[in-house]
């Protein structure tokens, strides 16, 4: 007998997708949604329904006879979708949110998890590669660098302001840099570590040994692998934690040695060729003392291993394409 039935919208989606398969594991009965079916392997889902959730009427049957929501559905890339796609960016996700949580009232869902950023912190506090980590407060006054950040900013107001005013209670997780094996890895939507594989990859297939990477590569973030991120999603949706709070590694890297670290998974040395390109923010870390103290639990997968399992999925992918 299940335990509960739960929505996962962007559950043809990386994380979303995996999101599925960790609850299934757990004896809940999932209902999955999005305007895509899973690209890389089957959905687990017990339900899996194709649904625009721009409308608000496949808002409501989404959310029909089910206890809690993990809210994962965006229009979203990486540095080089979201730098070009404001407008779009903006619009969408908008209107994904606004019915997915107007609907989710409607239909009496008693808990739901909304999917924000480290994007919605201001680029004021981003302007040095030695940046110091970002705690929770540090996210006003806002200035979010990109359309992107500023929609979740502001979807993180809306979903609070449902809980104290409806009382439907909220969870918000801002995702640092979240990456792994079945996510976007070609197409212009995957970012960092997707990308850096790829290249990596067809470099060592090809008998090659240069790169091209976006900038001068010292721009520097921290990473999170895909099961800490899901680990940290069910344990905070299991607790009384309401406020946004960081999800991610607390390990500040250079774009730089991201790609010492993937050229070492795939036993290459590669040459760097920097070129112009959408860099983001010059750094970017997660201050991780609020998520320690309410979960007692930090995420503990190491970039090195983390970047190897993602590596060698992605040299798969590109071997099957040859």
């Amino acid at each position: 007998m299940s335990s509960k039935k739960v929505l996962v919208t962007g559950a043809g989606g990386f994380i979303g997708h995996h999101l599925v398969d960790f609850l299934k594991q757990r004896d809940y009965w999932v209902r999955g949604v999005d305007i895509k079916e899973p690209e890389f392997s089957s959905t687990t889902a017990d339900e899996f329904k194709l649904l625009d959730l721009r409308r608000w009427e496949n808002c409501l049957e989404a959310t029909e006879g089910v206890e809690e929501v993990y809210a994962l559905a965006a229009d979203m890339g990486g540095m080089g979708f979201i730098s070009q796609n404001h407008a779009q960016i903006l619009h969408n996700n908008s209107l994904i949110n606004i019915h997915t949580l107007d609907a989710a009232r409607e239909n009496g869902v008693k808990r739901l998890l909304y999917s924000s950023s480290a994007c919605i912190y201001p680029e004021y506090k981003q302007t040095d590669a030695e940046v110091t980590a970002l705690k929770e407060e540090d996210a006003y006054p806002a200035q979010p660098q990109d359309a992107y950040g500023w929609e979740k900013l502001i979807s993180e107001q809306l979903f609070t302001h449902y809980a104290a005013d409806y009382g439907l209670e909220t969870r918000i997780p801002r995702f640092h840099n979240i990456y792994g094996p079945e996510g976007s890895w070609e197409g212009g939507r995957e970012k960092a570590p997707a990308a850096i594989c790829r290249k990596i990859a067809y470099a060592k297939i090809n008998g090659e040994s240069e790169i091209e990477v976006w900038g001068d590569g010292e721009q520097t973030r921290s990473f999170c692998y895909i099961d800490d991120c899901i680990e940290g999603i069910f344990r905070l949706m299991r607790s009384d934690h309401g406020e946004p709070i960081n999800l991610g590694q607390d390990r500040l890297v250079s774009i730089n040695q991201l790609v010492d670290i993937i050229a070492g998974a795939a036993g290459l040395e590669i040459e760097k060729n920097h070129i112009d390109g959408p860099q983001g923010v010059r750094g970017r870390n997660s201050d991780n003392s609020r998520l320690e103290e309410v979960l007692e639990w930090t995420p503990s997968i190491s970039l090195e291993e983390g970047l190897g399992k993602t590596y060698n999925w992605i040299e798969q992918q590109v071997r099957n394409k040859k």
